[in-house]
């Protein structure tokens, strides 16, 4: 098992790729796995948001889940969403995970019926006991509806085997109270791109990035300029995404990042329908931004 002190860092939260006909890619998986360490990340990770992983099937998830934990070798903490939305199926997707090898469940809050916040801590709770490595709760409410509170994370967090919390909501405070209100070395990681920055200034570990797929230099520049002390060069990075998450306010962002990334050059294929981005003036758009706010990245993409 790789020590907690490995969970930190900028971890790219990977689209999984696919073909025209939506079937999932494995060798496309295994493609920007490689792409992603050569890059410097600190870690990969598949079947979250931006992996569409509410979207594919069971044997889908453990297909990609086993291509990238093959295709990494144990060179970097591979991270695996294994959240579903009935604890019995999260508790049997991440045992299989855990025996394919992955090093950290990733475990998002059940959606779509509302949970009360016992019915959270018993979820957890459940999942954490049926597997002995390290799991990472998931808060992201735009997507599931529900929040995780600070009480019921503090709660969680005397779980030996729950580590840590990857917080996509948006809401700084929260993150900050998550950091000051939890054991020192619970681990707290920004799943928000613009907020990886501020996380680390505030004593957490870093972020889960879907940026990470389009100019992963640019993100793991932000972790090791702040480490190195060089916090000016660490937020000119921070600052230099901001053009690219404007345009998530012209769709569904994941597939903003998968249309970027295929203008990029990186084939990974659509959305998994409905959710892809296949608008004109949406491709435009995004085309514009990249060209003038990331040419050089584009000629390094492309080369």
């Amino acid at each position: 098992m790789r020590p907690l002190s490995d969970i930190k860092g900028i971890i790219c939260a990977m689209v999984t790729p696919m073909h025209a006909d939506e079937s999932v890619n494995l060798e496309g998986v295994r493609r920007q796995t490689r792409r992603q360490i050569e890059a410097g990340v600190h870690g990969v990770f598949c079947l979250g948001t931006n992996g569409e992983g509410y979207i594919l099937s069971h044997k889908e998830k453990l297909q990609v889940a086993e291509a990238m934990i093959d295709e990494n070798a144990g060179r970097l903490p591979v991270y695996v969403g294994t959240g579903c939305v009935s604890t019995r199926e999260t508790v049997e997707l991440s045992m299989e995970a855990e025996r394919l090898g992955a090093d950290v469940l990733s475990v998002v809050c059940p959606y779509f019926a509302a949970a009360s916040q016992e019915e959270l801590y018993r979820h957890f709770a459940e999942v954490a006991s049926a597997v002995s490595i390290p799991v990472l709760l998931y808060n992201i409410p735009m997507r599931t509806g529900v929040n995780l509170s600070v009480d019921t994370v503090k709660r969680l967090a005397a779980i030996p085997n729950i580590v840590g919390i990857k917080d996509s909501s948006g809401n700084f405070d929260q993150i900050l109270q998550y950091i000051e209100k939890t054991p020192k070395d619970f681990i707290v990681l920004s799943g928000n791109d613009s907020l990886a920055l501020w996380t680390l200034q505030a004593g957490g570990k870093g972020g889960i990035c879907g940026i990470a797929n389009l100019f992963p230099r640019i993100m793991v520049s932000i972790y090791e300029s702040f480490m190195a002390g060089d916090f000016a060069s660490a937020k000119r990075a921070s600052d230099s995404i901001r053009p690219i998450r404007d345009c998530f306010k012209l769709g569904n962002p994941n597939s903003i990042v998968k249309l970027a990334a295929n203008l990029l050059g990186q084939d990974v294929g659509p959305c998994r329908r409905p959710f892809y981005t296949d608008d004109a003036a949406v491709r435009q758009k995004v085309l514009e931004v990249l060209s003038t706010n990331y040419s050089e990245q584009m000629r390094e993409a492309r080369a």
